[in-house]
């Protein structure tokens, strides 16, 4: 399902990294725990903070396809869609089957935390996955806030300091930097469209 739903960004992954070795290194470094198993064993999170642009969904989704090719099961979602499905069941009475589906995953890859508040019931909702998902299987997670700012996502600093908690305690945390490859993309193409004049 990986492969279906994030097909184009699967394609793109390689380029961007190709021309991005530092992305690549940090791929490659994460990818020893996940390529053999120990993340999974280990019940062990990644996190990818960074800024806009700058690999952090391809690095999650190149993740995401080793786990994949090991045979493991694996689920990609953007943060405030899992939050919707999770609102969604509830209203439905059917948020324990939900919950028992995610349960059941090895891997949970969870895109773009920190771009849009999470309301309350959301943001608890969103806690349970992160509690839930605690010692008994691996969570990928990516963000462009520095923990210190979670509290703008997650609402109380409690509840926060509870999520952090159990990310954090096995965790890898992996820091994109540099200019966003988006940025970098429309420089490119705009130098590529301007007309050449002879000298």
């Amino acid at each position: 399902e990986l492969l279906r739903r994030e097909g184009r960004h699967v394609e793109r992954a390689a380029d961007a990294l190709a021309s991005a070795p530092d992305r690549a290194l940090a791929l490659e470094g994460a990818a020893v725990a996940v390529e053999g198993g120990q993340a999974d064993q280990r019940r062990e999170n990644i996190l990818l903070v960074g800024p806009s642009g700058t690999g952090k969904t391809h690095l999650a989704i190149g993740l995401g396809v080793i786990a994949c090719g090991q045979g493991r099961k694996v689920r990609f979602f953007r943060v405030t869609e899992l939050i919707t499905l999770l609102l969604e069941a509830k209203e439905e009475r059917q948020l324990l089957r939900l919950r028992q589906q995610l349960a059941k995953l090895d891997l949970l890859i969870l895109d773009e935390l920190g771009y849009v508040p999470a309301s309350k019931a959301g943001a608890e909702l969103l806690f349970d996955v992160f509690a839930t998902a605690y010692e008994r299987h691996s969570l990928i997670v990516t963000t462009n806030l520095p923990f210190e700012n979670w509290t703008e996502v997650l609402g109380s600093e409690r509840l926060t300091g509870a999520a952090l908690d159990r990310l954090t305690h096995r965790c890898q945390i992996l820091e994109t930097t540099g200019e966003s490859y988006r940025l970098q993309d429309a420089k490119r193409r705009r130098q590529n469209s301007e007309p050449r004049h002879n000298r």
